[in-house]
Parts: structure tokens; sequence; C-alpha cells
């Protein structure tokens, strides 16, 4: 008879372990409290307009093809996407304009035509992007950091060897100020301590990791949109036989002995021989696991960024916009500094606008642009947020009709909003942080919690909030990660 384990959430992790574990001959039932999975990946449809409600940047779509191909199926037959030529078009103040050409070559010419960079600067860069990723992913992004036998391999004593190369002395801004004579490409590559909620001034350089995954890998977008990547993984689970009951909120991990017995969801015990959570850490040790041990270390770590989303149906295309874009501030530094010290939002704030529209036409009526225009605020202290997203507003609206030479309010005919308040309370994400703790001190990387539990025996965890971290590839792989821990 096969054994039960039990997931707590339809997150992209959680779906993805439920596929892994299905696949390894458990009887899977998945609880989730929402109505839809997903989680943070899901979507807003309003008057025509489709927006992916969260993540919007997709890297190592072989993570997804491994689980349909785990599962003896096709990937190509059940999830399609295509690379992109340009990974982001980057916009500043001055008129100046980039676009990151996915053609390495391209790229480099680009930033030395238009910013003076040294095309040889962008190449050298990306090279020492790919070897952090070479000695450092099979570590912390393919094992757990858990176990001893990952540190006491060939693979672990190859990175020992190159410690001094790997970034992890050094911030990522003071890394790339060596890498680059450019401000403007110092700061280009600074914004990719925002992809796990850091700060470039404070996080290590070893973050400089992720521009290989967008340009010597690529950067890819599924063609029915981010949503697809959820609803792909779910009806897979589906069609192995998973079990999913939505609007099931989970009371508490019910533990016997040291052991994880099953859950309690809307008053009745469901038992199982394993339980795996893909719930928030923090806040699963808060509610359903209160009764237990906390890890009080882990729980008291300093949260990362959230995000404040306005979701837009803007009636005119923008033929300069594509799928990412970003509209720099002139003050890189002191954004960081109100977003992770001073708790606030600076009155010139980076705007991230993507627009789906432009690879997926029927995302929008005919001749309109589904703006999901976001910028990067602290996580929920209890701020004034109602006043805060006002202020915000007004200051984004601005700095679009300034760069983009265009009145862009009365344009906007469909809105809705999504910030660390509603984000805590939808996602259950610990003061709406969009990654769990953040990652601005050398030792984050140890200070995420395990992908099991040390003190109960068969719980598990996954998700963005635990080992290796958030984002859609990382949440794929703590899945995976968590699945080889299985018994």
């Amino acid at each position: 008879m096969s054994q039960k384990a039990i997931v707590i959430g339809a997150g992209i992790a959680g779906l993805a372990a439920a596929v892994r574990l299905v696949n390894r001959g458990f009887k899977v039932q998945v609880f989730e409290a929402n109505a839809h999975p997903g989680g943070k990946l899901s979507e807003i449809q309003h008057k025509g307009y489709r927006f992916d409600a969260g993540p919007s940047l997709f890297t190592l779509p072989e993570q997804v093809e491994e689980l349909f191909r785990l599962s003896g199926k096709s990937p190509e037959e059940h999830f399609e996407y295509l690379k992109l030529p340009v990974a982001c078009h980057y916009f500043w103040e001055d008129g100046n304009q980039v676009k990151a050409w996915s053609d390495i070559k391209r790229f480099a010419e680009e930033v030395e035509t238009k910013l003076g960079e040294p095309a040889e600067n962008v190449r050298k860069a990306l090279k020492e992007s790919a070897f952090i990723y070479d000695h450092l992913s099979p570590l912390f992004m393919h094992r757990s950091l858990h176990q001893l036998n990952t540190w006491i391999n060939k693979e672990a004593l190859k990175s020992y060897l190159k410690m001094g190369k790997l970034g992890i002395f050094s911030t990522m801004h003071k890394a790339n100020e060596k890498r680059f004579e450019q401000s403007k490409m110092v700061q280009l590559f600074n914004r990719y301590a925002t992809y796990n909620g850091s700060n470039p001034y404070e996080t290590p350089a070893t973050l400089s990791i992720i521009p290989h995954l967008e340009f010597n890998i690529g950067a890819f977008f599924p063609k029915n949109g981010m949503h697809d990547i959820t609803l792909s993984i779910y009806r897979l689970a589906l069609e192995l036989g998973v079990t999913f009951t939505f609007n099931a909120k989970v009371e508490e991990i019910l533990v016997e002995n040291k052991k994880a017995v099953g859950v309690l969801v809307q008053g009745e015990r469901q038992e199982a021989d394993l339980v795996v959570n893909n719930m928030d850490m923090v806040n699963a040790y808060k509610s359903i696991l209160k009764k237990q041990k906390q890890p009080k270390l882990l729980l008291n770590q300093p949260k990362s960024s959230s995000a404040l989303i306005f979701y837009w149906g803007i009636k005119k295309n923008f033929p300069e916009l594509d799928l990412h874009n970003i509209l720099f501030s002139d003050n890189y530094k002191e954004e960081f500094e109100h977003i992770f010290h001073k708790k606030s939002i600076y009155h010139d704030p980076t705007v991230y606008i993507n627009i789906t529209s432009v690879y997926k036409p029927d995302d929008a009526p005919e001749g309109c642009m589904n703006w999901f225009t976001m910028i990067n605020v602290p996580n929920n202290q209890g701020q004034d947020w109602d006043s805060m997203i006002a202020e915000a507003r007004k200051n984004i609206i601005a700095k679009v009709n300034r760069i983009l030479k265009t009145d862009i309010e009365p344009l906007i005919e469909v809105e809705d909003v999504l910030e660390p308040r509603t984000i805590e309370s939808r996602t259950s994400s610990a003061n709406g942080a969009l990654y769990g703790n953040s990652s601005n001190n050398m030792y984050a990387a140890f200070l995420r919690h395990a992908n099991y539990s040390s003190d109960i025996k068969n719980l598990y965890f996954c998700g963005g909030s635990v080992h290796p971290g958030g984002g859609i590839p990382l949440c794929l792989l703590s899945a995976k990660i968590m699945t080889e821990m299985v018994e």
C-alpha cells in the first residue's frame, strides 16, 4: 500500500514537490488555503486585460521540463516557451537607453556605443558570473547545505580552492565598481540584487551569479504567460493522481513522539506518513507549528524587500517598450537606504514595467498594453501604507511621464494594486517579504531553514523562504532537494 504525503500549499514549490513525490510512489494530497494554485505565481483578469500577478522573469526552464520528463511525458507537448532576444530595456532620466540583448556580443557593443563602457568589461563580467555559477551552483543550488556530504566531495573541494574569486568577501556593489568604468553599468549590474530582495550595497558579490542565468543561459517567456508555469505543473499533478483541496487552510501540523503524523484541516485530522510544508517558514512556525520548538535564530533574521505593484490597463501602445523594462532612479544608493534602513519609499524609485502583451497580444485589448508596474519597497513593519502608496503612485507616474515623454494618467483604464499587506494576507509571506530572509550578509545562505526538520521526523520544507531561496528556479530546486531527502 502506498505511503501518503501531505503537501501544505500549492505554490510553485508545493506543486513541484507533489509531482516528485507521486513519482516516488507516494499518494499525495495538497491542501491550499486559497481557491487556486500557484501562490505568488497567479494571474489577474479585469475588463479584457490579463496580468501575471507575481514573478515575471523566467530562467532555467529545464527545471520545469524536468518535472514532465520525470513523469514520462514530453515537455514540449505540455509547456511552450521562447527565448527572449532582449532580456531587458533600460532607461535613465538623462535620455540614455540600453537594450540588454541576449546576444552578448551585441549587448557589449551596445553599452560601449551608448554608455562608453568598454565591451571587453561586459564580456569579462559575464565570464566571472559563469565562473561563480560553475563553482557555487552545485553547492548552493542543487544540494542541501545542511548535510555533511555536500561539503566533503570533489565539487566542494574545487570550490574551496577558488574561494577568493567567488565574491564571498566583497559586496556586489564593490565588485561591480571594479568591473565597470561607467556608473550606469555598475547600477545595471547592481540591479541583480533585487532578484532575491536584497541590497547590492550589502549583499555578497556571490550574487553576481545571477547575470549568468539571464545572459549566458538566457531569459525566457512562456508562450501562454508566466501563470502557465503554474497551470502546466498543476495539470501534470492532476494527471498523475495528486489530490488537491482548495479553500482548505491547515490549522496545525500534527506531531506525535517527535514525528509528523498529519495535519489538522478545518477541524478534521488528516493523517500522513510525511508532511511537506510549502508555506512561508516564519508564518508556519508562528501558526501551524506554534506548539513545536522554534528556530529563533532563523525566525529573527532580517526579511527581504517587498513590492508595490500597480496593474494598469493602458489604452495606448508604446512601441519603445519591451517585455521587461527598467526606469532607473538617479540615486540608487539612497533608494536602497530608504528600503532597508529607513523602511520607507524613496521619492525617485526605480520603476520596473513588465508588459506580457508584447509577446502575448491577447493579454490586452487591441491597441492597448497590460502594464505590471512595480517598485521595490520595504517589508511591512506597520508603516502608514495608505499614504505611502498614494505618494509612490504620484512619483511613479511622474517618472514614467518624464522618461517616456507622455501623460500616462488619462491612459489608465484599469487598475489593481498589490502591496506588502496584501502580499502577506494572500500568500502568508511573513511581513509581505517576497523572498523570506534577506541575503544582506555573507552568511545569509546558511541562515535559511533546511529542507527538512532536524527536530521532527518526516517533516520537510520547500519554497522560497527555505533553502536554496526565492524565485522560480530556486523554488523548483527546493522541491527537488527536499524530495531527494525523503526516506
